[in-house]
């Protein structure tokens, strides 16, 4: 199989749907992050444009300092674009005021992040049930309970529902954080290095709870990663380069999440 290169989404990215009436559950509109620095503005993302489909699964890949994690985080909603718009289900989210753009991420996204952000003092059911406490629902309620259970669940943790933090191994820590994430059902999953603190074999576990969220959910992935065969798992890649998108690689959807033609069209770029 051939990677292949496709036309930038940001060609037609601001249209409002795709042929057949499909809108863009995210898109990006020639967005700019700048951070003022002693002397000097940074620009850590340069005029991106791009769109994601419902239920794809995308990598943003690049090294260190390219700017895709402040990429991820202005894409989510976590911070402000210094120019240009993020749209999520068509709605501006950068218009959005604290409570409104809260109250979206909340409803319509979840988070993990390659540190676990676990409460110490809760084991793993509550850390899972937390988005419904915070919402100020009742996770103990017969629907939610059941929420609760079934995610656990499709991490491979069921077992372990009494566990703190510190009786889990790293990686169950991160399923943790997995499902807390998938817990309230969002449309849109956002990764920013998920794998970055396990080993490869655990990192693989992680991945796959991503994929089978897309697969067997339909939740749309945005992954963030460095590493070429976490992203070989996306349907399409965006490969980051100086905040800026260097090339997209279309992978398609696929079960074997082979890296090989991934690092193929890297290599033709001599990344």
């Amino acid at each position: 199989m051939t990677a292949q290169q496709t036309p930038a989404p940001g060609a037609d990215a601001h249209t409002a749907s795709r042929p057949g009436g499909l809108q863009p559950i995210l898109e990006a509109r020639a967005v700019t992050k700048h951070y003022a620095m002693p002397g000097e503005t940074v620009d850590a993302v340069r005029g991106v444009s791009f769109a994601v489909m419902p239920g794809e699964f995308v990598a943003l890949m690049g090294p260190s300092g390219s700017g895709k994690s402040t990429l991820l985080q202005v894409l989510g909603g976590l911070d402000q674009p210094s120019e240009g718009e993020v749209f999520i289900e068509g709605e501006p989210i950068s218009r959005l005021n604290d409570s409104q753009a809260t109250k979206l991420r909340r409803d319509r996204t979840g988070f993990v992040f390659q540190s676990f952000n676990l409460v110490p003092l809760l084991d793993v059911t509550e850390n899972v049930a937390l988005p419904f406490t915070i919402a100020g629902q009742d996770p103990k309620s017969a629907e939610l309970s059941a929420r609760i259970k079934e995610v656990i669940a499709s991490v491979e943790l069921t077992g372990k529902e009494r566990h703190k933090p510190d009786q889990l191994s790293a990686g169950e820590q991160q399923r943790v954080a997995v499902a807390r994430a998938m817990v309230t059902r969002p449309a849109l999953l956002f990764a920013d290095e998920p794998t970055g603190n396990l080993d490869f074999t655990t990192g693989l576990d992680i991945l796959n709870a991503l994929w089978r969220a897309c697969v067997d959910r339909g939740q749309t992935v945005v992954l963030v990663t460095h590493d070429a065969k976490a992203a070989a798992y996306a349907d399409r890649v965006f490969v980051i380069e100086d905040g800026r998108v260097l090339d997209e690689i279309y992978l398609g959807r696929r079960e074997d999440h082979a890296a090989a033609p991934l690092i193929g069209r890297l290599a033709q770029l001599g990344l």
